[in-house]
């Protein structure tokens, strides 16, 4: 088990208010490709109860019940660890949840979205919790999966950025890879009958439905503190795209550089990633990426459109310390001039090597290298959720025909 504590790491369990026994929430899951979707379930599952433990499969458990994963299970455990709402990590969580596994961890309940989960046999991996009363749900974040994060890679356009109407051509390949254009259902949609179950005989639960930012989902993933007197306040810049464990490995080391350190996290416009990146970058867009990025433990303010070349007006507005820039390349402004060039005047920049050599770049080519799995595991993952609704509907009809021959 890794334990994280919400100040720093390893901090002890606190109680409840007024001094009663903590709620401890249960999650799990594969936490593949983590994105701010999996990040908001984690907020919600943690404002259900005073403190979160969250589950994460193994590669082999992933592999058979859904298909090869896209990170190692020692990635995709240091990125839950992470989150800044996560204060426990169990590795190699069992696939399918049972009472045996909150009683070890003394959770009084699980949460999970309002989707499924099922196993390779079809059955729902939440069934004995749900029956013991001892599961909860929260909503699933519209806009965003593994899946349509997958798609965009394999595409190249620009659909997805700020300001780009989807594509026709994106909206194709999204149809042909598992997805569809739907909000999720509600529990009256689905015991409404198949037809509006299943628009057009597709999995409703995995949409292709546009993110819309809000400033509540901007307030509720902020800290909303400021720099306080004897906080080192440090400025990184970057596009923080498809955020991952490299960029967690990096500001790691910059949240380690000072005792009190206050991480100020600068995220470029769609467009200025797209200069300097080229091809379809960035993957996810300046809205996705502000979301996943506040909910890093090691940030604490995020500057939404930071100029690309930082700047002495940006460095006196935010009382900057220190600048800290990895080893990748810096590329030269439009102009040709250093963007680091004021804070390495001013003798505040710092180069850190993070130890993780871990792109964007590097995870699009994984993706693209596997393309034909990754597209045969959306397929066999939204077959089974559809054999599964068909089932629950036809049970659902049984007790209706049997009541219409009473009379």
């Amino acid at each position: 088990m890794i334990r994280n504590g919400h100040g720093e790491a390893g901090g002890a369990e606190r109680p409840g208010p007024g001094g009663r026994r903590a709620v401890r929430v249960w999650c799990d899951g594969c936490y593949d490709m983590v994105h701010y979707g999996h990040s908001n379930q984690l907020r919600q599952a943690r404002a259900m109860g005073d403190h979160l433990i969250v589950g994460v499969h193994t590669d082999e458990e992933i592999a058979k019940h859904k298909g090869p994963p896209v990170f190692t299970q020692e990635e995709r455990y240091k990125m839950v660890q992470a989150i800044k709402w996560v204060d426990e990590v169990v590795p190699a969580a069992p696939y399918v949840t049972t009472l045996e596994t909150l009683d070890k961890y003394s959770c009084d309940f699980c949460v999970h979205g309002n989707d499924i989960t099922l196993t390779v046999d079809g059955r729902d991996t939440y069934e004995e919790v749900k029956q013991a009363g001892r599961y909860r749900e929260c909503k699933r974040t519209q806009g965003v999966s593994t899946t349509d994060l997958v798609g965009r890679m394999l595409l190249v356009t620009k659909a997805h950025h700020s300001s780009q109407e989807m594509s026709s051509e994106y909206r194709e390949y999204a149809d042909s890879f598992g997805k569809l254009s739907h909000p999720t259902p509600s529990r009256e949609t689905l015991s409404s009958g198949g037809s509006s179950r299943c628009p057009g005989g597709r999995n409703p639960w995995t949409g292709v439905s546009q993110f819309l930012q809000t400033s509540q989902k901007i307030i509720q993933f902020a800290s909303g503190k400021e720099p306080q007197p004897g906080e080192t306040v440090i400025y990184v810049a970057g596009a923080f795209d498809l955020f991952h464990i490299g960029h967690v490995d990096f500001l790691e080391k910059v949240h380690g550089l000072a005792e009190r350190p206050y991480v100020i996290a600068g995220l470029h416009f769609d467009q200025e990633v797209n200069h300097y990146k080229g091809k379809n970058y960035p993957i996810m867009n300046l809205h996705e990426r502000t979301l996943s990025v506040l909910a890093c433990r090691y940030v604490s303010e995020v500057v939404i459109g930071a100029p690309y070349s930082v700047t002495a007006e940006l460095l006196d507005h935010f009382k900057v310390d220190l600048v800290c820039h990895g080893k990748t390349e810096i590329v030269p402004d439009k102009d040709g001039s250093d963007p680091y060039e004021e804070p390495k005047r001013r003798g505040i920049f710092c180069q850190i090597d993070s130890g993780n050599d871990l792109t964007t770049d590097f995870i699009v080519q994984r993706i693209i290298k596997n393309r034909l799995e990754y597209e045969a595991r959306n397929q066999k993952k939204e077959a089974k959720e559809l054999a599964f609704l068909e089932a629950m509907s036809q049970q659902e009809a049984r007790p209706e025909r049997e009541s219409d021959c009473d009379f």
